[in-house]
């Protein structure tokens, strides 16, 4: 089993910018891809980010390129998400995913964390 801890949510005005933590502990050696999604209120989950632990190879929806950044620590098994230029539309739940294969959309993630508030004011 893998654990997810997520942390860094907050409130920010529009323009501004977050970090986002996820720390794994557990069987971490397993992991493949970890990746970021986001829920807001009466949406699907969306897809966010996510990146290949060997290569560091990483991928970004459309409605965050150029904005957001991915990044991992394997020493500390913590994957990151840099929040640039922040819009209210990214308001929501932001959840932390990992899996042992190279996985794209969510219901294919088998781990979880219990997600962490972003919430950006006009």
């Amino acid at each position: 089993q893998v654990q997810l801890v997520e942390s860094g949510g907050g409130l920010v005005q529009a323009g501004g910018s977050l970090r986002l933590s996820c720390a794994a502990s557990g069987r971490t050696f397993s992991i493949y891809t970890m990746g970021w999604f986001r829920q807001a209120p009466g949406k699907e989950r969306e897809f966010v980010a996510r990146i290949r632990r060997s290569g560091g190879r990483t991928d970004y929806g459309d409605s965050v390129k150029g904005r957001f950044t991915i990044s991992i620590d394997n020493a500390k098994n913590t994957v990151y998400l840099q929040m640039n230029s922040l819009k209210p539309e990214d308001t929501a739940v932001y959840f932390c995913a990992a899996d042992p294969g190279f996985r794209t959309n969510a219901d294919e993630f088998r781990y979880w964390g219990q997600g962490t508030q972003v919430t950006v004011s006009s």
